[in-house]
């Protein structure tokens, strides 16, 4: 599974609750982000059985089980009744359903959206708008840059990988009105607006952005954000249980705003860390009742009770933003996080129709090698070693490619 902070929290966790009460043995892997995919992909590929479940996420899952490495899991689901498979959220709940079949279960849900550091705005007499674009997101960072000793404006991944820095900068480029691919698979990483959207991004991370930035990804900009080095950081919802959490030096300071937009009224992306089993797994009923037990609003109350409330894998479950409990403890960001995650659209998440489902990714199997190449030449940017035309050149001819193959089936 990836090395995220509620991962960890899990690992901590399985001895005591789950290993004592069923006798099964749990063996983790925790790996990074990049590592990890690499990992599932070879071993789930090959069905060499070395994993019987893993951390996949909704861009995975119908790539998954369409080429047969996936166990079904329709039937363990609904006969598990204490599971409630229906208090899942719809958005992610349909994200990880393929033809009327669950192929996983998600671990976290989570969207995008700004968070700022309240006391700096306010010192500095700014104020976050209800709803605010990337320009004045630009301007807030540009303001706030050196509020603090050693602090910069912001956060942005400039980390290579799909998942990494591709992630936060593809959905910049939907609200900027650019695309990957136009609905007949014709690349369009050569179009002014997906231009736009990449050189907007690299000047405000060499501007105003983190130390750095080319390697930096989601656990260095949480890092930064803990540590008061950043003033603004646009990520996933999933951070804000780690800011808040007991003993954070910035618990009760972050402000929490949508995804900034400007031609879409809505930008965030939809995002769930989910546990897939392996076809090949030799241990698929204990896998359940370890796949039941994590996900199940059960091990939430756990993490709540011997954690603290902030830190529970949330953004899945109905029932969760019922429970006061989780609603006392994570007032600053649990309406932000249902409401990111209610209003992203994977079917239409620009300007123009699209050939793939997805936000901050592509829902093909090629784009696993396209996104992490367009990434290592956009990162090369960012740390000024090329420039975007340079980059986006390149891109467009890998993605070219990529759209004439498609075409061609």
């Amino acid at each position: 599974m990836v090395n995220n902070p509620q991962m960890a929290d899990l690992r901590r966790l399985t001895a005591e609750h789950f290993t004592r009460q069923t006798g099964i043995k749990v063996n983790f892997t925790l790996l990074p982000e990049n590592d990890v995919r690499d990992k599932i992909s070879q071993d789930f590929s090959g069905q060499a059985g070395q994993y019987d479940a893993a951390t996949i996420s909704n861009y995975e899952t119908p790539i998954y089980a369409a080429n047969g490495w996936l166990a079904p899991l329709t039937e363990r689901a609904r006969a598990d009744t204490e599971f409630a498979q229906d208090d899942i959220l719809p958005p992610i709940r349909d994200s990880l359903t393929v033809d009327g079949r669950i192929y996983a279960e998600p671990f976290y849900g989570e969207s995008s959206f700004l968070m700022y550091r309240k006391d700096v705005l306010a010192d500095r007499h700014l104020a976050m708008p209800e709803h605010p674009t990337w320009q004045q997101v630009a301007d807030l960072a540009a303001a706030t840059d050196g509020a603090r000793p050693g602090m910069k404006g912001i956060c942005l991944r400039g980390q290579p990988g799909w998942g990494e820095l591709t992630a936060p900068l593809t959905t910049v480029v939907n609200t900027m009105g650019g695309t990957w691919f136009d609905k007949d698979w014709n690349a369009r990483l050569d179009s002014p607006e997906f231009a736009r959207a990449v050189g907007f991004y690299v000047d405000l991370v060499r501007a105003h952005g983190e130390a750095g930035a080319p390697q930096a990804g989601f656990t260095e900009c949480l890092n930064d954000m803990s540590q008061g080095r950043v003033a603004l950081w646009y990520d996933a919802t999933s951070a804000a249980g780690a800011l808040e959490a007991e003993g954070s030096p910035v618990a009760g300071k972050i402000g929490y705003a949508p995804a900034p937009v400007e031609k879409t009224n809505a930008s965030g992306w939809l995002y769930t860390w989910a546990w897939g089993m392996q076809k090949a797994g030799k241990h698929q009923d204990d896998t359940w009742k370890f796949i039941s037990w994590a996900s199940g609003a059960r091990y939430e109350t756990l993490v709540g009770e011997q954690l603290g409330w902030s830190r529970i894998p949330a953004g899945k479950r109905a029932s969760t933003y019922a429970d006061p409990r989780y609603l006392k403890a994570a007032s600053a960001f649990a309406a932000a996080t249902k409401d990111a995650i209610s209003s992203a659209r994977p079917l239409d998440p620009g300007v123009q129709p699209r050939p793939a489902p997805g936000i901050q990714f592509v829902g093909i199997p090629e784009f696993t090698a396209l996104g992490t190449q367009v990434s290592q030449q956009i990162s090369a940017a960012i740390a000024g070693r090329t420039s975007v035309a340079d980059a986006l050149r390149t891109g467009q001819e890998r993605a070219a490619a990529v759209g004439a193959a498609r075409r061609g089936r």
